[in-house]
C-alpha cells in the first residue's frame, strides 16, 4: 500500500498547517507532499518529498530537471512528476509581470528590479533582450542566447532581426552572472561593444547593458555614462 497524507499524525499534515498558519509556514518537502499526494509501498509521502529534493540537488534542481529523469525516481512517476513540473511553471509565470501590464524602463535599477526574479535560479548565463517604444515601453522581451557569454557566439542579426519585426527603436540588454559577480568580463565587454556599434549602424540604439548578479547589478550606462 502507498502512504497517504491523511495517514499522516494529525500535527503532521501539512493541510492542515496551510490551513490553520498558512502556506509559507510550510516547508519545502511539505509543499512537494501535498502535490504528490502519496508516498509508495515502502516510503511515506514525506520521505519520497524529502527524496526528490536530495536527487536533483534541492528545490532550484525541480527548474530544469525534465519530467522523463523526474518521473524515474523511486515513489514518484510520470503522473507526479507532471503535477511537480506544472507548479513549477505556474511559479514561473507568477513571478513574471502581468502579459497586459505596460512597463516603461527608465532607469537601471529599474531594469535590476523588472529582470532578477527571471534569473534567480538560473544556472547558466542568458542574454535576454528588452524591446522598447520611443517612450521606452517594453514591446517585447526575448532570450536571444544562452551559454557562456563569448563575442564569436552571440550575433547582433539575432538581436535586431527581432527589434524590427517588433518595431523597436531602442534594445537593452539583460544577462545573468550565475556566479553572483556582477562585475562585467572581457567577453561582455567586447559584446557589449558589437552590439552598442551595431545598432548605432542601424539606427536602433542600444541604451543599456546590464548584468544581473546575486543582490546587485552593474550598468554599462552608468558607469561608462553612455560610452560604451
Amino acid at each position: 500500500m502507498s502512504y497517504l497524507i491523511k495517514d499522516l499524525p494529525l500535527d503532521e499534515k501539512p493541510r492542515e498547517k496551510a490551513k490553520k498558519y498558512g502556506f509559507q509556514t510550510l516547508s519545502n518537502v511539505e509543499l512537494l507532499s501535498i502535490l504528490i499526494r502519496c508516498g509508495s509501498k515502502n516510503c511515506s509521502v514525506k520521505e519520497v518529498a524529502q527524496d526528490i529534493l536530495h536527487s536533483v540537488g534541492g528545490l532550484s534542481g525541480l527548474r530544469d530537471i525534465r519530467v522523463s529523469k523526474l518521473s524515474k525516481l523511486y515513489g514518484v512517476g510520470e503522473v507526479k512528476a507532471i503535477t511537480l513540473l506544472a507548479a513549477v511553471e505556474l511559479g514561473r509565470r507568477l513571478s513574471a509581470p502581468d502579459e497586459k501590464e505596460k512597463i516603461q524602463i527608465n532607469e537601471s535599477k529599474k531594469v535590476f528590479l523588472y529582470c532578477q526574479s527571471r534569473f534567480a535560479l538560473e544556472k547558466q548565463e542568458k542574454l535576454l533582450v528588452l524591446f522598447l517604444d520611443p517612450r521606452n515601453y517594453i514591446l517585447e522581451e526575448k532570450v536571444i542566447f544562452q551559454g557562456t557569454a563569448d563575442q564569436s557566439f552571440i550575433h547582433p542579426r539575432d538581436i535586431f532581426q527581432e527589434a524590427v519585426l517588433v518595431n523597436a527603436v531602442k534594445i537593452i540588454c539583460v544577462h545573468n552572472h550565475p556566479s553572483g559577480n556582477a562585475s562585467p568580463s572581457l567577453a561582455d565587454e567586447l559584446v557589449t561593444k558589437k552590439i552598442y556599434d551595431a545598432g548605432l549602424l542601424l539606427g536602433i540604439p542600444l541604451v543599456d547593458h546590464v548584468i544581473i548578479g546575486k543582490n546587485d547589478y552593474y550598468s554599462f550606462l552608468e558607469h561608462r555614462k553612455g560610452g560604451f
